[in-house]
């Protein structure tokens, strides 16, 4: 029986990922494996870090074997089980791939959800997963933001940077969001709750300098860096003295053949600024503490997190694509139904 659609990497992709990079092929629903169960994946996380996982160089995480399915986090419900703490039926998230299928051992992002308390189990991908939590223990355990700091976010109206804009605020700080194109930048005022939003399309480093020193006159605090290239550099030039930088992403680096790099990281030496290079996985053994208060900014409406919730695993080209044009306006995943 071939009914295990599976997303293949085939092929390292040069720069931006190209359609025949990838495959999507039929094959057998696998067997439960020992101490283990079979996954019927619903949704898939859709996230930049999967561009990285698919480049053979060293990482925090192994690259993604050429002819296996491109790994993502997943959560579905249990097909077939062989472990006693999971049972046909039971919804489970953890880092899997996109797959309708998989084969499951439980490790440590292994873990069973209550989708009762939702009004979606994607809600598992975004506000309550790794996307919100990335951006409550970046800012809150790594940062630590202080009232009356100023703190500059790229990417701010992806997953991401949306919420430490909002989890900023909560904590009394001023926060300035950088985004691509006129509704975006309005999205992160009118719906993020920014304080001010710059424009980084058609500038280049030195007027998206000018552009951020003029809503940050004393400079930023805090830097929630997404992004990278020209406009990690201008964020650069942007500093406080004694600056917190959290490197949570590299965005515009990830298909780029010829680095752009950070040219102006003297100006970390300059103003005695520290910074993080920062990966949610630390965080995994208090996840079930963030959530929950997380859970309860979502419940009293301060803080929303929007999905983009793209449907079939036909799609999944297209979908991941979306992260690297700006289409996605909000967590992205694909609903592989």
């Amino acid at each position: 029986m071939t009914d295990n659609k599976r997303f293949l990497l085939r092929r390292r992709p040069e720069g931006e990922p190209v359609e025949t990079d990838f495959e999507l092929v039929s094959a057998a629903i696998p067997a439960p494996p020992a101490g283990g169960f079979v996954l019927r994946n619903r949704f898939a996380s859709l996230d930049p870090a999967q561009r990285g996982w698919m480049e053979d160089a060293p990482s925090y995480m192994p690259p993604i074997a050429l002819d296996d399915p491109v790994r993502a986090t997943t959560v579905g419900q249990v097909h077939a089980s062989d472990h006693p703490d999971y049972a046909p039926g039971d919804w489970v998230m953890g880092l899997n791939a996109i797959e309708e299928y998989s084969a499951v051992v439980p490790d440590g992002f292994t873990a069973k959800v209550d989708v009762s308390a939702v009004d979606s189990p994607s809600r598992f991908l975004s506000a309550f997963g790794a996307v919100g939590l990335t951006a409550y223990f970046g800012l809150l355990e790594v940062a630590k933001p202080q009232p009356g700091e100023t703190v500059l976010v790229s990417g701010a109206a992806g997953a991401v940077g949306s919420v430490v804009g909002q989890i900023a605020k909560i904590h009394g700080c001023r926060t300035v969001g950088i985004a691509g194109g006129p509704d975006k930048c309005a999205r992160l005022v009118q719906r993020y709750g920014y304080d001010a939003a710059v424009d980084y399309r058609g500038k280049s480093t030195e007027q998206l300098a000018d552009a951020i020193r003029e809503v940050t006159p004393d400079g930023a605090n805090i830097v929630f860096e997404n992004v990278g290239g020209t406009v990690f550099d201008a964020e650069l030039m942007n500093l406080a003295k004694h600056a917190r930088i959290v490197l949570c992403g590299l965005i515009s680096e990830y298909n780029s053949e010829t680095k752009h790099g950070a040219r102006n990281l003297w100006q970390v030496l300059a103003q005695e600024a520290t910074l993080h290079g920062y990966l949610i996985s630390a965080y995994v053994d208090r996840f079930a503490e963030g959530g929950a208060q997380m859970a309860k900014w979502i419940a009293s409406g301060e803080v929303v997190m929007d999905e983009d919730i793209q449907h079939g695993i036909d799609n999944a080209y297209p979908a991941f694509m979306r992260l690297f044009s700006g289409a996605n306006t909000g967590k992205l995943i694909l609903a592989l139904d």
